[in-house]
């Protein structure tokens, strides 16, 4: 990389610092900044300057936002009775992708992990309960990930929101659309056998 003048040099050691950009990529990216009209480039910077300066957490359910509430928050044509709690921003847009839900999320920040130190008090559960008990939620939707964290968190959450006398469902799972069995894990596979239900 010493070929470069040590301002390409600096760019391409910054735009490797993202996740899953190695060098090379690094190198293609900044080759492709430098050829760019000055103005995309502009734009760029400017684009990262300003998620720097203006998001922040949504104030009710800690989603990424530009206000104080995020536009899923401030939307009246959401079901304020229907709340569905993911570990991160990421999940609810994944969920939002598929259209097939249309209340309210609460977004923990991450999930139960005692090996790593991470207790409820570490994730936005308390949050969670207060809302629950303060917004006249009906259903809580517990959409945490499959695995051994996100299952941990999703019973304490279950077991904590018993007192409640609401409804808490889970998030179906299993094999995917088009999935071939015999490619599908024994876990997903036995997760699958657990939860089915009748046609």
């Amino acid at each position: 990389m010493g070929y470069y003048p040590a301002s390409i040099q600096d760019l391409i050691k910054n735009i490797a610092r993202l996740p899953s950009i190695g060098e090379k990529t690094a190198e293609r990216l900044a080759m492709h900044i430098l050829r760019a009209p000055r103005h995309e480039a502009e734009q760029l910077a400017q684009s990262i300057l300003n998620i720097k300066d203006k998001v922040r957490f949504c104030t009710r359910c800690f989603a990424l936002s530009d206000g104080d509430l995020c536009t899923l928050c401030s939307d009246p044509a959401r079901d304020p009775s229907l709340l569905c709690v993911v570990e991160q921003p990421a999940d609810m847009v994944a969920i939002e992708r598929s259209g097939a839900f249309h209340g309210m999320y609460h977004i923990l920040s991450g999930a139960l992990s005692p090996m790593n130190g991470i207790g409820p008090e570490n994730i936005r559960i308390r949050e969670l309960m207060t809302r629950v008990q303060k917004d006249q939620v009906l259903e809580v939707v517990l959409a945490t990930s499959t695995n051994v964290e996100g299952e941990a968190t999703a019973s304490y959450i279950a077991q904590l929101l018993e007192k409640c006398q609401i409804k808490v469902t889970r998030i179906a799972s299993g094999v995917p659309m088009g999935g071939d069995l015999k490619y599908v894990d024994q876990v997903t596979l036995k997760k699958a056998m657990d939860t089915r239900h009748a046609l």
